[in-house]
């Protein structure tokens, strides 16, 4: 992000084009180094898409920022709000394997409300795997959380673990935060992630779980780790590593080489885009909306080269236009989302808001669009699984994917 006046605005535009809004979990699938996630509430329907090849893998959700204890205007019952999302998991045929919590599990790391946390989760009977949040440590230096969570774990609380043939690995950048810095890992945590990996095959699929984002999502509201460069230097020679957040309440996402991140959102309450409030926090919404807001996410790898793809799917939707329709902005010279995911059936509108035209292209040939002119709009259904690559031919650095499961 630049500071000069003139052209933050261009890129804040550029910056948010990555964020896709989600919600409070998704029913992950693992298997060969290929990362698929399905809603919780298309899992209930049965729609993990076993049919495709992803069965007999890893399944598990990930939940985040809980915030056990928050009882203001946005959101006066965060209890209720994660006892939907468990409501969700358990309902699906299928259950995960486990489930992993991104932290700030607790909202002032009280005793009652890490009870409740534990009380609501205990109704999964699923083993759950934590990762601390600030929140979680704001008393006895994390202590009362590493009683409760930390058995087996080294240092604050990281550790890793195995399964499936995947290797997981829970990060703790949240302890020792420095006046106006960013999540900090710490040289014996990255010593110790340095020699964990060292031992694993280049081919190993890695999933890393922590709390506060591993890059640089927004520096001014601290949302960034100061020494995760030194952290992905260790995971990058990997070919398929998927880097799991919360801390920022919304789902943004990013990939450099191999390496995907993306963040996830609150179970408890939504927060601003970077730079679109004067300060991150709590974000009241309408009452009715909140549900909406909190929603599910479909989260997929069509491969170990390829980004995670996300498709918004909320806690609570109109059902007269769920699935319906899936729709991608072309602005900026680029396509947000870039990769879209999307169920059989649905219908992808690109809508041209540049001011110079533009065209939708499948690398392909499946489909093709007339020029676009500012405002004019091409659709295409998407009736068969599969991956989709399509791009501008005016502009041919301008990509983008469609994921069908």
């Amino acid at each position: 992000m630049t500071k000069k006046h003139d052209e933050r605005d261009f890129d804040r535009r550029g910056f948010l084009q990555c964020m896709a809004w989600v919600g409070t979990g998704a029913m992950w699938t693992l298997a060969g180094g290929v990362l698929k996630g399905v809603p919780i509430e298309q899992a209930e329907r049965g729609g993990t898409g076993h049919s495709s090849g992803m069965g007999g893998g890893i399944r598990f959700v990930q939940i985040s920022d809980s915030h056990i204890g928050f009882d203001k205007p946005a959101n006066t019952d965060v209890t209720a709000t994660l006892r939907a999302a468990v409501a969700k998991i358990k309902a699906a045929p299928e259950q995960p394997s486990f489930v992993l919590h991104t932290g700030d599990l607790t909202h002032l790391s009280k005793p009652s409300e890490f009870d409740t946390l534990q009380q609501v989760l205990s109704e999964l009977s699923l083993p759950v795997f934590y990762v601390p949040g600030e929140h979680d440590v704001l008393e006895d230096d994390g202590k009362s959380y590493l009683q409760r969570f930390g058995t087996g774990t080294q240092g604050a609380g990281w550790y890793s673990f195995d399964q499936g043939g995947v290797h997981f690995i829970g990060l703790v950048n949240v302890v020792n935060l420095k006046a106006g810095g960013l999540g900090t890992l710490g040289d014996e945590q990255l010593e110790w992630l340095e020699k964990d990996v060292k031992r694993l095959k280049r081919s190993t699929p890695i999933v890393v779980f922590a709390h506060i984002p591993l890059w640089s999502v927004y520096p001014e509201w601290g949302w960034g780790t100061d020494d995760s460069v030194r952290a992905l230097s260790y995971l990058k020679p990997f070919g398929s590593v998927s880097v799991l957040n919360g801390h920022i309440h919304q789902v943004m996402q990013k990939v450099e080489g191999h390496v995907s991140f993306h963040t996830a959102m609150s179970t408890a309450f939504p927060q601003p885009a970077p730079g679109a409030a004067p300060s991150p926090g709590p974000m009241k919404v309408e009452a009715e909306r909140l549900k909406k807001v909190l929603g599910l996410a479909r989260m997929s790898f069509h491969d170990v080269n390829h980004p995670i793809a996300i498709t918004d799917v909320p806690l609570e939707e109109d059902m007269k236009t769920a699935g319906t329709g899936a729709k991608v902005e072309v602005d900026n010279f680029s396509f947000a989302p870039a990769m879209a995911a999307v169920a059989a059936g649905t219908t992808v509108t690109w809508t041209n808001r540049d001011d110079v035209p533009h065209n939708i292209v499948s690398t392909e040939q499946k489909f093709k669009s007339p020029v676009l002119d500012t405002d004019e709009q091409f659709s295409h259904t998407f009736d068969s699984p599969g991956a989709y690559k399509y791009f501008c031919s005016i502009h041919p650095k301008m990509t983008g994917q469609v994921v069908v499961a």
